[in-house]
């Protein structure tokens, strides 16, 4: 079996390598970057399968770089950050990340974080063995994997993280209205939270998203007092 490759990015030696000497015990092959320009140039020359990326840099914002990330690649983020702001954790979410780990961590936790994010999103994983990555559904396409929705012309709709766990609990109830305490539920990564009004946001930008495609016959209607429900009118 190959050994799960890691990228830690840490400008915090200490971390860094309290990290990857605990990761390769079980088995990662792991690389460490000190810094925004450190990452760019490992991801530049190694493949990885997971990045650990810290909020906090001397050179860039992890936020900011893993936003550059996803204009190029679906590789898995988990966010370090010692901030419990919930508006930047919410930020790193919506922006793509994986799922975030707040500091200090159990080394324990972390390596349960990272096999939960890889079930998720490499194409033999767990989920991928139960469903398939790729579904179709009146013209439009939806690969979970890669989170990418193509619509009936064929045009791809870029997806934040939010609004790919989102669309995936519509497409896993089909047909079932859907509360907002149950989306929350649904959507809900690691242990960040975001209330009602954020889903209210989520399916609203989501809407506006599938609502844009010409001739679309694919949008989330309103229930009043219930909730949410996928209509393919």
């Amino acid at each position: 079996m190959t050994a799960t490759r890691c990228l830690i990015v840490d400008d915090d030696s200490d971390i860094l390598e309290s990290v990857r000497n605990y990761l390769s015990g079980f088995g990662m092959s792991c690389t460490g970057a000190r810094s925004g320009r450190e990452m760019r140039a490992a991801l530049a020359e190694q493949v990885f399968d997971v990045v650990l990326l810290d909020l906090m840099l001397p050179d860039e914002n992890g936020i900011d770089l893993c936003k550059w990330l996803r204009t190029s690649s679906q590789l898995p983020v988990i966010m370090l950050t010692a901030q419990g702001d919930p508006i930047t954790r919410v930020l790193g979410l919506e922006i793509g990340a994986d799922d975030l780990v707040g500091k200090p961590f159990d080394p324990r936790e972390l390596v349960a974080r990272i096999h939960a994010v890889l079930r998720r999103t490499r194409p033999n994983g767990t989920r991928s063995s139960l469903r398939a990555d790729v579904e179709q559904f009146h013209g439009w396409s939806f690969d979970r994997v890669r989170r990418l929705l193509v619509s009936p012309q064929e045009v791809a709709v870029p997806l934040s993280g939010a609004e790919c766990r989102l669309l995936c609990a519509f497409l896993d109830n089909p047909r079932r209205v859907l509360s907002r305490r149950e989306l929350l539920d649904l959507t809900r990564v690691g242990d960040t939270h975001i209330n009602e009004r954020g889903i209210d946001l989520a399916v609203s930008r989501l809407r506006q998203k599938l609502g844009a495609q010409p001739g679309s016959s694919f949008s989330i209607a309103t229930i009043r007092g219930e909730g949410y429900m996928l209509d393919t009118r």
